[in-house]
């Protein structure tokens, strides 16, 4: 996987869940808000620290991670 340097993964912050670089907010939480329907700028005013470029590194790191999922067919076999 790419090397994202906006995201961390610590076993000891939030359970090892992929999180924004110094903060305790999970990539998981800003795509839950986006798809709530949330804009860049209402996400901002709950969460002061993150920057625009960190809503978008969330985003590009979970491209990524399903990027490289492998697809399995209804038969069983992956693609």
């Amino acid at each position: 996987m790419t090397q994202h340097e906006r995201i961390t993964i610590d076993p000891t912050v939030m359970v090892g869940k992929p999180c924004i670089k110094g903060t305790r907010i999970t990539v998981e939480l800003i795509l839950e808000k986006l798809g709530a329907g949330l804009s860049y700028g209402e996400i901002l005013e709950d969460h002061p620290r993150l920057t625009r470029e960190d809503i978008l590194a969330a985003i590009s790191f979970a491209h990524d991670y399903l990027a490289q999922e492998d697809i399995i067919l209804a038969d069983g076999q992956a693609l």
